[in-house]
């Protein structure tokens, strides 16, 4: 596709999100700014919150690596997604009736009335570790793809050699600056107010390109659509299920419970996740945006993991030989002749992605630095305004940097990536929560940072012990065991020792 049709693309849907985050960032009146930012005034609607929320939960990851990952998984991811069923009952049955009960506006000020402020500034600091991290890889991807495919055809494949730093390169730092430049500047003022409208032009964004995507190759490969399943199921990534091997680290039961632990600790337990949900007026449309987005989300999944089977059929019925399984959706939508239309859908469900995930990251990370870390709720509003918008800015640079940082990585796969990631910065914050739920013991609070410190370490030993010893993974499920070394851990600082007489 040309480049500059790519970039005029890139340039209109810019240009869409910043009038709708201008409409939509005007102050409530009777509402601060801090609370329009953070919470929307708690005034949302639920069924566009829920709406909104799939783009969030989709991201780049699901959009682009998700497909590409059928090549050697299959549809066995939607273990995983069974899995998040379970994890979003428990959300909204347990989770959501304790954070609006306690009036919070960022999820961790739990800690601080249940363990004390260390164990407050401890699950706040593991969040945002985890959501720089996770917003990190999902912008890294579609970076990449924005690179291949405009700024290298304009001839900005280059490198800069700097000093300490060492090789830059200036087309993905270009590709992220832009990116991350765009979403300071609509979320900036509005906040998760914003965010809950553009995410939902966003979400819709994606969906159709997916939607176009199946019906275009379908065509091309002669699929009659209304038997479209019967032919997925006659491809050799048709599998569901691994259940002969319990060893391996996708095997159906941990994949499950990895499901439902992911879906409890990475959006119950997540301040991005949750700074939506807390928007909406009241516990019970809090739960009716859960209980619709979980449903929705499964038949989504099924339809990403569909496109990617009809990737792979396509490349293999055309020769196309893709060195990157999260190369397949761009290669083909960009570069094949599948007409116009698809690539253009795709550019736009790719920007979509990419915003959608960062926009939301972005205003919670700064939600809880100035919350949980700072604490500007206590301050006068002129002062605390003012930190929060410097720490919006600050936030934007940490993401550009670490970005930067993973242009060394080379991974098959980034859903892998985040997910194995997610199992060692989200263990400690399931462990804290459950503990706090499950128990009525009080550890000591100036050991909290160490016991989160030291489980994530415990687990990294495990596992490679198991695997070298006896071929064993937990695979995904290594996060409820990061969360249970975390609550063994807690238990024993919870212990009064008695002194010898």
């Amino acid at each position: 596709m040309n480049p500059i049709l790519v970039l005029s693309v890139f340039v209109g849907y810019v240009i869409l999100l910043l009038f709708i985050a201008h409409r939509t960032s005007k102050q409530t009146v009777g509402i601060s700014e801090s609370e329009q930012f953070f919470l929307a005034g708690r005034s949302a609607p639920w069924y566009v919150v829920a709406f909104g929320m799939l783009g969030a939960s989709l991201s780049g990851v699901t959009f682009i690596s998700v497909p590409g990952w059928v090549g050697t998984q299959g549809f066995t991811y939607m273990q995983m997604v069974l899995g998040y069923l379970a994890g979003y009952a428990f959300i909204m049955a347990v989770l959501l009736p304790l954070y609006y009960r306690l009036g919070l506006t960022s999820i961790y000020g739990y800690f601080k009335s249940r363990y004390g402020p260390r164990a407050y500034r401890t699950g706040a600091s593991f969040f945002i570790l985890s959501r720089i991290i996770g917003a990190s890889f999902r912008l890294f991807l579609v970076a990449l793809v924005v690179q291949m495919f405009v700024l290298t055809p304009l001839g900005w494949d280059f490198h800069w050699s700097l000093p300490v730093v060492g090789d830059i390169p200036v087309g993905l730092a270009l590709a992220v600056a832009t990116i991350i430049g765009v979403i300071y500047a609509y979320t900036r003022k509005g906040g998760i107010g914003t965010i809950i409208w553009t995410d939902t032009l966003q979400t819709a964004a994606m969906l159709i390109a997916v939607v176009l995507a199946v019906v275009v190759l379908a065509r091309e490969l002669n699929w009659d659509l209304g038997h479209l399943p019967g032919h997925i199921r006659d491809t050799p990534w048709s599998n569901w299920w691994v259940l002969d091997d319990w060893k391996a680290p996708n095997h159906a039961l941990k994949h499950f419970l990895a499901g439902a632990f992911v879906a409890i600790a990475m959006t119950g337990m997540d301040q991005d996740m949750m700074q939506k949900n807390l928007a909406c007026k009241n516990v019970k449309e809090a739960r009716w945006n859960m209980g619709s987005f979980s449903l929705v989300l499964v038949g989504v999944n099924v339809l990403f993991l569909s496109l990617g089977v009809l990737l792979y059929a396509y490349a293999e019925q055309t020769g196309l030989q893709v060195e990157r399984a999260d190369g397949l959706f761009p290669t083909i939508a960009l570069n094949a002749s599948l007409g116009l239309g698809v690539g253009i859908a795709f550019l736009i469900g790719l920007l979509a992605s990419a915003f959608s995930s960062a926009d939301s990251a972005l205003t919670a990370l700064t939600t809880s630095v100035c919350v949980d870390l700072i604490q500007t709720e206590s301050m006068e509003s002129s002062r605390g305004n003012a930190i929060r918008k410097k720490v919006h800015g600050l936030v934007a640079v940490v993401l550009f940097g670490v970005i930067m940082g993973f242009s060394s990585v080379e991974d098959t796969s980034v859903v892998s990536a985040i997910f194995t990631a997610a199992n060692y910065t989200y263990g400690p914050l399931l462990g804290l929560f459950a503990f706090g739920l499950m128990s009525n013991r009080t550890p000591k609070d100036n050991w909290i940072p160490v016991i989160a410190l030291l489980s994530p370490f415990i687990c990294f030993a495990l596992e490679s012990w198991l695997k070298s010893h006896f071929g064993f993974s937990f695979g995904f499920a290594l996060l409820p065991v990061n969360g249970l070394f975390t609550c063994i851990g807690l238990w024993i600082i919870s212990l009064e020792i008695k002194p010898r007489l």
